[in-house]
């Protein structure tokens, strides 16, 4: 490697944490990484005060306060606070059942991996007596 090639290497991890030494390419990274440090919540709802690490998560938040459901159906008008609750209950609409229980030999629109096995464990007991 040449000295040039060198002196380019060394600034892509030129911006140092002086906390624990990690090294990042741009003064950017090494400022979101501090917040680790900090306790990592650096943003602040102004209504109520509850802190979140993400910018999107305090924007999804701020949603509880306003009523806003900024995501809608196309198809039946209803409005969602969250892109994923909207995409699952699309699922309503199409008929997808995209989860398959190989046990019971069924299929479901939703995932629920808490759900499931419960229903598992209870069919297997009760079948058993």
């Amino acid at each position: 490697m040449n000295p040039q090639e060198m002196t380019k290497e060394r600034e892509k991890l030129s911006h140092q944490c002086d906390i624990c030494k990690m090294t990042f390419s741009n003064q950017g990274n090494l400022t979101v990484h501090k917040f680790i440090h900090a306790g990592g919540k650096q943003y602040h709802c102004d209504i109520c005060g509850k802190s979140f690490s993400h910018i999107s998560s305090l924007t999804s938040h701020k949603y509880s306060h306003t009523g806003e459901k900024p995501y809608q159906c196309d198809i039946c008008g209803k409005s969602f606070t969250h892109k994923s609750n909207l995409t699952r209950h699309k699922s309503t609409h199409t008929g997808e059942k995209p989860y398959h229980c190989d046990v019971y030999g069924k299929s479901f629109s939703q995932k629920n991996s808490t759900f499931f096995p419960q229903i598992h464990s209870y069919r297997r007991e009760t079948s058993l007596m």
